[in-house]
């Protein structure tokens, strides 16, 4: 009965309501869960050594593709949820919220071996240079540690969000952001473990927030986690693979262009690799918030897709796309008129005011073409839960893969520095021209099933 209550809900309430009740709290998940690398970020800037700084951005790209794996399993097995839940399908819903969770805990573990085994190597492929090593190494060294915690709670989270439950995903990820804040300064300055601190730090908030969320899962009528339910077969393999593949080609190139970013940067010093990690953070902040407001969509779009309601559909996408770029224009132009005091907020060394200068021009940079990224974002997750794998994937590559990677190699060697600093904006416009055609398409038929059942 619960359940029949839960799929009236999500079926029958006006969607602009629905989706702001779903979007408060995974637009909380999705800032914790970027502040986990933003308090570290900011904790060790205020050691006033701009390697430490760069130390950290280096293993961005290893945090990227541990979440890369979490969001592939956790929107591969969350998608399938909302679509069969929606279809009134509960078995499977069960099976597959199993084999998401256990599949992602061992992917987890075999990161952590592969990344503890390969551990130099990996530092030096991130693009360290020979000043940042010691500090990228110490960090990763801890970080490692956490990727099974981390993965498995993504899957939770977004399979407790997909269920319309964003209330629960969000306590526990919550948990976990707020211990990470309170322990990063204890164990930096308070034990004095510097950089190795803000990963063990961030590595037992990952554990315990774990934790809470797997409890959770457990409570109201979510769906349990049972190892009985793990039924990795061709077929649920093949539906998690079709659901998260766009999330794992976005995450994953996520990383690449991050490794191609500080590659590039590397020449003109590790002032430039701190000044584009911290612009990368500052910037992740308002990508994150659009995309926890898009979650709140996804839920919606999964269960009226799979009722048949293309209607509802349709106008819970217009709804996301015109408050995602309210927002994001508003963030634009905050960051725009204040780049050099965001910027100096996680550098506070005063023998460097490259960094400042360096990542003032390219946050104002950055930040003209981002409001446009609402229409990319939400046409993305709609194409992903309807299980458009094909433009979906698409769409996930454009951004970051298919074109910043390459305006992030070609750029500075016509305009040096400057050419790093425009790449991320140069590849926005250039996915916008190219989303626009896809999802109109999308929508039209979606509009022609509407006419044909009237």
């Amino acid at each position: 009965m619960q359940t029949d209550s839960k799929l009236e809900r999500m079926t029958k309430e006006p969607v602009e309501k629905l989706i702001t009740s779903l979007a408060v709290p995974t637009i909380l998940s999705m800032l914790i869960t970027t502040l986990y690398n933003m308090a570290d970020t900011y904790f060790v800037g205020q050691l006033q050594n701009t390697s430490a700084t760069g130390g950290v951005g280096v293993i961005m790209p290893l945090m990227a593709i541990i979440q890369a794996f979490g969001f592939f399993f956790g929107h591969g097995s969350g998608n399938f949820l909302s679509r069969s839940l929606g279809s009134g399908n509960k078995d499977e819903a069960e099976k597959m919220a199993s084999t998401g969770f256990f599949c992602a805990l061992i992917c987890g573990l075999l990161i952590t071996v592969i990344g503890t085994l390969f551990l130099d190597s990996i530092v030096w492929l991130l693009g360290a240079t020979e000043t940042i090593f010691p500090y990228a190494e110490a960090y990763m060294r801890i970080i490692v540690f956490g990727a099974p915690f981390m993965m498995a709670s993504l899957v939770l989270n977004n399979q407790l969000r997909f269920q319309g439950s964003a209330t629960y995903a969000m306590v526990g990820i919550m948990s976990g952001g707020v211990l990470n804040m309170i322990l990063d300064p204890i164990f930096i300055f308070g034990f004095e473990m510097g950089i190795a601190g803000a990963a063990l730090a961030t590595t037992v908030s990952q554990a315990i927030g774990f934790l809470i969320l797997l409890f959770m899962s457990r409570r109201g009528e979510n769906i349990r986690i049972k190892l009985s339910n793990f039924k990795p077969s061709a077929y649920f393999l093949k539906e998690m693979f079709g659901g998260g593949l766009p999330s794992l080609l976005r995450q994953g190139l996520n990383s690449v262009a991050v490794v191609a970013l500080n590659t590039m940067a590397r020449p003109s010093g590790d002032a430039a690799i701190a000044a584009m990690s911290i612009v990368s953070r500052i910037t992740m902040f308002a990508v994150s918030t659009t995309i926890g407001f898009g979650q709140g969509f996804q839920p919606v779009c999964g269960f009226n897709y799979g009722a048949k309601l293309y209607d509802r559909v349709i106008k819970s996408f217009w709804f996301s796309v015109k408050v995602s770029f309210c927002f994001l224009t508003v963030m634009a132009i905050g960051a725009f008129l204040f780049a050099p005091q965001l910027v100096s907020l996680f550098h506070s060394d005063p023998n460097d005011t490259s960094v400042i200068a360096i990542g003032a021009t390219a946050l104002r940079a950055q930040v003209i073409a981002l409001p446009l990224m609402s229409w990319v974002f939400m046409s993305n997750m709609m194409l992903q839960t309807i299980k458009r794998t094909l433009p979906a994937s698409f769409l996930a590559m454009s951004r970051q893969g298919l074109f910043f990677i390459p305006a992030v190699l070609i750029l500075p060697h016509f305009l040096d520095l400057f050419g790093i600093q425009i790449a991320q904006s140069v590849a926005d416009v250039i996915a916008v021209l190219c989303a626009v055609p896809i999802q109109i398409k999308v929508l039209k038929e979606f509009k022609a099933l509407i006419q044909k059942s009237e």
